[in-house]
């Protein structure tokens, strides 16, 4: 039974080629070529093969325009017809999905000659991405419609940043992690905006004796969209918001910017989203909270925990000023210790007024930002941090414009706008 239904579907595929071959050489066939721009003049023609769905077909009445002050020529009916470095407008299409998708371009490879039997080097799959990344990125920028308009009650916003495994042409005048270290990885900054509804409140009367818990938001589904540039801060903040007005963020009745403690994170807000609601990551609040006690009472000790488990209930609820006043109270004059509980309270206390969480619970907003650290991991690490990889600065760049696209469910609506490279 297999090998009859993988023969029987060759010879209909490879009889289809043929028909499709024989369509296109038809001088009767509606194909509405690109007229000859001024100075360009016909040398000729020349064939050329094909890859399509259906397999290699030949194109024949392929005439050849040049230009000889610009030293430029070109096919029109390969314009026509969309096609990208001798692949259809369909199999360019999903050698880039292949691509972004696997874990490799030769997994790629494997996977579409197993599901398309399509025999193709992963060289090539490589060669498209490049050929295409840039396209993609200047219709999102300029030409895409509106996503999502305003689908939730609360529209949200978070920053990240992540590192990604370089070629050391990449990394020439970047320093390392540590003095006297080199740098290994390239800081890629990961955007995602989503909407969420207000959780809907319990109508049962919950008994006094039992804990109080406060509704947890879910977000609309598939609302999230992800950007991820290898980029300054500054261009970054720019991009992230660009992206957020094609969502719909000037019709949203809240918008919550999540973020960690980074000085970027929060001056990219301010510049960008300055009608927010800025949240600190509250599980990033936990961990400058789990430093300051063991710098106060000692690490992994009784009072420490002790000590945790009160000023973790204090920042639920709203008292973080307290939990801030107690440190100072405690305080040693000097030392390491000194040293570490300063710079901890430094942290709260330049975050305070991001860490009302149980306003920000009774409001119904998230107060973790692990869509934007999951989108991290999705769009950078599951494609770009694969054992051995090493990365250009560009192809790394393309790449993440491909994968943010297919994460983001824009990737079809670009090939359907026919915005391809001519």
């Amino acid at each position: 039974m297999a090998d009859c239904e993988v023969g029987l579907f060759t010879a209909l595929r490879d009889d289809a080629a043929r028909w499709l071959e024989t369509l296109l050489h038809d001088p009767d066939l509606p194909v509405e070529l690109p007229a000859a721009r001024p100075g360009e003049q016909r040398s000729g023609s020349q064939p050329k093969m094909v890859l399509t769905l259906l397999g290699y077909l030949t194109l024949r009445s392929r005439q050849y325009l040049y230009d000889p002050a610009e030293r430029t020529g070109r096919f029109p009916l390969d314009q026509a017809l969309e096609l990208i470095e001798g692949y259809s407008p369909t199999v360019a299409k999903y050698l880039c999905r292949a691509g972004a998708l696997a874990a490799s371009f030769e997994a790629a490879s494997q996977d579409l000659l197993t599901y398309l039997g399509l025999e193709i080097d992963a060289r090539q799959i490589q060669r498209m991405i490049p050929r295409v990344g840039p396209r993609m990125a200047q219709w999102r920028s300029t030409q895409a419609p509106l996503q999502n308009v305003a689908a939730g009650e609360v529209f949200c916003v978070s920053a990240d940043g992540t590192g990604a495994p370089m070629r050391r042409k990449a990394l020439r005048g970047r320093k390392g992690k540590r003095p006297g270290q080199r740098a290994r990885t390239r800081e890629v900054k990961v955007g995602a905006v989503f909407t969420h509804r207000r959780p809907q409140k319990d109508p049962v009367e919950q008994p006094p004796s039992r804990k109080k818990k406060h509704p947890r938001p879910e977000r609309d589904y598939q609302s999230t969209s992800y950007i991820a540039p290898i980029s300054a801060a500054e261009d970054f903040g720019i991009a992230l918001r660009a992206e957020a007005l094609r969502r719909g963020m000037a019709w949203a009745k809240t918008v919550v910017f999540l973020g960690d403690g980074a000085a970027w994170v929060w001056k990219l807000a301010r510049l960008n989203f300055p009608d927010a609601i800025y949240i600190l990551d509250f599980y990033h609040a936990l961990e400058h909270l789990t430093l300051l006690t063991n710098a106060l009472f000692g690490e992994d000790s009784t009072p420490a925990k002790k000590h945790f488990r009160r000023w973790r209930k204090h920042c639920l609820a709203d008292k973080i000023d307290a939990v801030i006043a107690e440190a100072k109270a405690v305080l040693p004059q000097q030392g390491k210790a000194a040293t570490l509980a300063k710079k901890q309270l430094g942290y709260l206390t330049h975050n305070r007024s991001r860490m009302r969480y149980q306003t920000f619970l009774q409001a119904g907003y998230f107060i973790g930002s692990g869509v934007v650290e999951a989108g991290c991991k999705t769009v950078v690490g599951q494609r770009l941090k694969q054992s051995g990889m090493l990365w250009g600065l560009q192809g790394a760049g393309h790449m993440l414009t491909v994968r943010a696209a297919l994460l983001s469910r824009w990737f079809d609506a670009f090939w359907k706008a026919r915005f391809l490279p001519a």
